[in-house]
């Protein structure tokens, strides 16, 4: 496990985009299957992970721990890490299952750190930059609302979030994990090269989408993107490119009064039929429904 921990640290983490999206203010994602399916990386959210089980390692900073169920842990913005499942030997590995949430410091709002009740989350996130262990009775508690986290949407997510963070922020169950004087070395031409790449989709949402044209922007081969964009999103191209879309349908929808097919179109899908399938996948319903639910809820 060490020499697997040694050969990790000879490599820069990689910058990965967190799929946050349009609608959302925080990424919230279980876990499940036979590995985290994560790379050595780091990201400017802060991140929350609870391993509720899986067998392996966690790299934080420049200390590495075994896993146990009930591991939690606190990532600050720009800590490299990873959390790895022990390959299956002679024994199964184990299925892994775990929630991991993911925020900006600002997710409730630029100012929301200036007020006088908030103050106290950022000397939390200042903590955070050298990772926190959560014990005791701390990690029950929050473990219990983490659960009932991942099956909220909308404000009641947001609101079971900031009562985490204040559990914690008044917590004395909360340790340290990377050395004082860690200092992270990070591959900002990663950041550089995603960067270009969303600006170019963003720009370009309504229209075709080329995967050789945005590999060019990114100045790599389209094979060695479609990895490259995989790992940094956790998706396909296609499939951020939709949900990109469909966030937008989903503000033109409760803020324009044109026909769905005009949206669709205007939102780059090309037919009706693509359109419904897709946005259906993403927000579970019709946007003829999104639409009604929105005035039905409005009025």
């Amino acid at each position: 496990m060490f020499g697997i921990d040694a050969t990790i640290r000879r490599v820069k983490p990689v910058f990965e985009k967190t799929p946050l999206l349009q609608w959302e203010s925080l990424h919230c994602e279980v876990v499940r299957g036979d590995s985290f399916n994560s790379t050595w990386h780091f990201h400017p959210e802060l991140q929350i992970t609870l391993v509720l089980s899986g067998t392996g390692y966690r790299l934080v900073g420049d200390k590495i721990t075994p896993l146990r169920p009930g591991d939690m842990v606190l990532v600050g913005s720009n800590l490299p890490h990873v959390w790895r499942q022990d390959a299956a030997g002679k024994r199964a590995a184990g299925e892994v299952n775990a929630i991991i949430v993911r925020f900006q410091e600002n997710f409730a709002g630029e100012d929301f750190l200036k007020l006088p009740e908030a103050q106290i989350l950022g000397k939390l996130f200042q903590r955070a930059r050298r990772g926190m262990e959560i014990h005791g009775g701390t990690r029950t508690a929050v473990a219990e609302r983490l659960q009932k986290l991942s099956l909220l949407g909308g404000l009641a997510r947001l609101t079971e979030l900031i009562s985490v963070l204040d559990l914690l922020a008044n917590s004395r169950d909360l340790r340290a994990i990377a050395s004082r004087g860690f200092v992270p070395d990070l591959s900002t031409d990663d950041q550089d090269r995603m960067r270009r790449v969303t600006q170019y989709i963003d720009a370009h949402l309504a229209e075709r989408i080329d995967r050789d044209e945005v590999a060019r922007t990114a100045h790599l081969s389209v094979s060695a993107f479609s990895r490259f964009f995989k790992i940094r999103t956790g998706k396909s191209l296609p499939g951020y490119v939709n949900e990109l879309r469909v966030g937008r349908a989903c503000r033109l929808l409760a803020n324009d009064r044109r026909k769905v097919t005009d949206i669709a179109f205007e939102c780059g899908f090309q037919n009706l039929a693509n359109f419904n399938r897709h946005f259906h996948k993403i927000q579970q319903m019709t946007p003829s429904a999104y639409r009604r639910d929105l005035r039905r809820s409005s009025g």
